[in-house]
């Protein structure tokens, strides 16, 4: 099956773009409640899955072992911004350890966050891999490298912690993985299809009822998340502002090229959505359509104009364009 019409922009009365995806929702027992485009569709989830890709940190004991709070596990699952309230953690967190900014193996970024861009632009310093979005979630990788006393190349798909995570993410997707990419933040990357990425969340939203090693871990990860949702994300970023909106009771996040998850505990259910030109603006909707859809977020909620209905605004802001859900989708 081809991925579907998902989200329209229309401009003066005329279809001026078109954007189509994947989209997935699953049930308690992983089956599929609902599906647009192809459920085996293979994609890579690129940063949606940090929670995933965080379950042996807890799993292993070394989250125990080092003593690690809500908020370093939401950082580790985060794709930040990379503000103060970001790098400052990792700094710490780095130095418990007994390592620093050097150890990480993520390469350095210009952060998005203003305050941090406009401090290194003013001072003439370059961005170091603090500033890299997945600082946090490499930082948690030394952590489990640590606990494991494997070697310093942490991101070697043949390396402990890798093969840890690739295990995990195999078992909790229900699928073996056809293979991996490399990530922005050069760890791997392991492709599944989409029906293994809701799923894999369902399992997620339903740990809670649970009472396993790997479910305790996963209900803590996603409590992190949801407690610490500007550490997931940042200010003005569609994963922190749909976590707050939904007050603490949904954990959502995103990937790069268009992909973005869900995990409702509440409803036991759980979404993946995929847009297939990489353009974030439609999977930001398509989230929030689908969560207005299985009834995790009020439709009427200010952050609803803001990532499906409201206007396109030129530079000066008159409202030139507007987005529209495709007809047949979601409908």
């Amino acid at each position: 099956m081809a991925a579907v019409p998902m989200v329209e922009l229309w401009r003066g009365g005329i279809l001026e773009s078109m954007h189509a995806g994947h989209a997935v929702i699953c049930d308690d027992k992983g089956g599929i409640v609902e599906a647009w485009g192809d459920p085996e569709a293979v994609i890579f989830p690129r940063s949606s899955c940090k929670m995933v890709q965080a379950l042996p940190l807890i799993e292993s004991g070394a989250a125990a072992a080092y003593g690690l709070s809500d908020a370093q596990l939401a950082l580790a699952c985060a794709s930040h911004n990379g503000a103060a309230i970001h790098t400052g953690p990792v700094v710490r967190w780095l130095a418990d350890l007994g390592l620093g900014e050097a150890d990480l193996r993520c390469g350095p970024q210009m952060p998005d966050d203003r305050d941090a861009r406009k401090g290194l632009i003013c001072s003439d310093t370059k961005p170091c891999q603090l500033h890299n979005n997945c600082s946090g979630k490499h930082t948690g990788f030394l952590t489990l490298n640590k606990h494991l006393n494997g070697g310093p190349e942490y991101i070697d798909p043949d390396h402990p912690v890798q093969r840890a995570v690739r295990a995990v993410f195999e078992e909790v997707t229900d699928l073996p993985s056809p293979g991996f990419g490399i990530d922005g933040c050069s760890a791997p990357n392991f492709a599944t299809t989409m029906h293994g990425l809701a799923r894999a969340m369902a399992f997620f939203a339903t740990a809670h009822g649970r009472d396993g090693l790997r479910d305790r871990a996963a209900t803590r990860l996603v409590g992190a998340m949801m407690a610490y949702p500007e550490l997931v994300a940042g200010e003005g970023r569609a994963c922190t502002n749909l976590m707050r909106a939904m007050g603490g009771r949904v954990a959502v996040k995103t990937g790069a090229e268009a992909v973005f998850t869900a995990i409702l505990p509440d409803l036991k259910r759980g979404i993946a959505v995929k847009i297939m030109d990489g353009a974030d603006r439609a999977s930001e909707a398509v989230i929030t359509a689908l969560l207005i859809r299985v009834g995790a977020l009020d439709r009427n909620h200010p952050v609803v104009e803001r990532y499906l209905t409201g206007p396109v605004l030129n530079r000066r802001g008159i409202a030139a364009a507007e987005m529209r859900l495709a007809p047949g989708f979601t409908s």
